[in-house]
């Protein structure tokens, strides 16, 4: 049962909402469609999966109080046109694309479990250390072209020291993934989790110590006002020379013209990320660096990481609230 009380709806109405789905992916994963549609037999699908823009949202939810969303655009004007939206249950890792003074203004409730994915994206960042170390991408793209490189020349992930910049659920499930590696940890997070680095042997660091000790340097940040644009020109100059980053976060951290230009005279030895600025990416200039290797936002996508995110969707329906602005995930 929704945990509102909107007027002019009876007991049985209240329990049984008129729920929609807007996030198209779930229609790939037809035995979550049925958990769904054993709990609410009349949800509406998104079947053509549809990539919605704010009118083409809003006319998808007309009369429709709950919905499972992915990163739709619920912008004011898409919230202040469903007079009937009582909650919006997110399907997502990330909820940063949700405004939350606008749901507290219209007294939309927001159901959302954190760090869903991040058995997903922390073995992606795994494999894009290794991959980086190994030159695997550089090589793949040297045979695609009928080459046999003559320089086949890495180096291995052991021994290492790693930077993680933000330690919460993924950064600590990646720090699990490093531990058989026997690399030195060094973790920056503004939160206390001293416990946590006690028994998996991570330093705890200042971002100045991350940045100039780092071999590989891997980003797990929220992206809040504090984060955009962090990894600015002058961040990006006090990196350890020959630095591998790894990110899989969200876009918007990287001013991704420093990076390129130090990725081409190798300031920095190479980068792999799977979150740009402009998504769908644009400018496939970083793309087309052979010491860059780019992913279009997979982080999260493996087919396991889906149906845990549309698991807590559902689970979102009854177990929501109204988020205030500057309070957790939105501080």
């Amino acid at each position: 049962m929704i945990p509102i009380d909107p007027p002019g709806l009876n007991e049985e109405e209240v329990a049984m909402p008129k729920v929609a789905v807007t996030n198209g992916f779930i229609t790939m994963l037809p035995e979550v469609m049925e958990e769904i549609k054993a709990l609410y037999p009349d949800t509406k699908f998104n079947l053509e999966r549809v990539r919605f823009d704010e009118d083409g949202l809003i006319e998808f939810l007309q009369g429709y109080e709950v919905v499972l969303a992915g990163l739709d655009p619920f912008t004011e004007k898409v919230i202040s046109s469903l007079p009937d939206l009582k909650v919006i249950s997110c399907c997502s890792a990330g909820v940063d694309h949700i405004d939350p003074a606008v749901l507290k203004k219209y007294n939309v409730r927001m159901g959302w479990t954190p760090g869903v994915n991040k058995y997903s994206v922390s073995e992606l960042a795994l494999s894009f250390m290794i991959n980086l170390l190994r030159q695997v991408n550089e090589q793949n793209v040297a045979l695609r072209n009928g080459e046999w490189p003559g320089r086949r020349f890495g180096a291995q992930l052991r021994g290492r020291t790693v930077g993680i910049h933000g330690c919460g659920h993924i950064g600590q499930e990646l720090v699990k993934l490093l531990q058989p590696f026997d690399v030195k940890i060094l973790a920056c997070d503004r939160l206390d989790y001293s416990d946590f680095y006690k028994e998996y042997g991570v330093t705890e660091v200042e971002p100045e110590e991350l940045w100039a000790e780092s071999e590989l340097l891997s980003i797990h940040l929220s992206r809040n006002s504090t984060t955009i644009g962090m990894y600015n020109e002058e961040v990006l100059d006090k990196l350890r020379p020959g630095i591998f980053l790894i990110q899989t976060s969200r876009g918007r951290m990287f001013d991704e013209v420093a990076l390129k230009e130090r990725l081409e005279d190798g300031r920095i030895a190479g980068a792999a990320f799977d979150v740009f600025a402009v998504e769908p990416m644009t400018d496939f200039g970083l793309a087309e660096l052979p010491n860059f290797l780019a992913t279009p936002h997979i982080g999260g996508s493996a087919r396991e990481a889906w149906i845990a995110m549309t698991r807590a969707g559902i689970n979102g329906i009854t177990d929501n609230a109204i988020p205030e602005p500057g309070v957790y995930p939105y501080d």
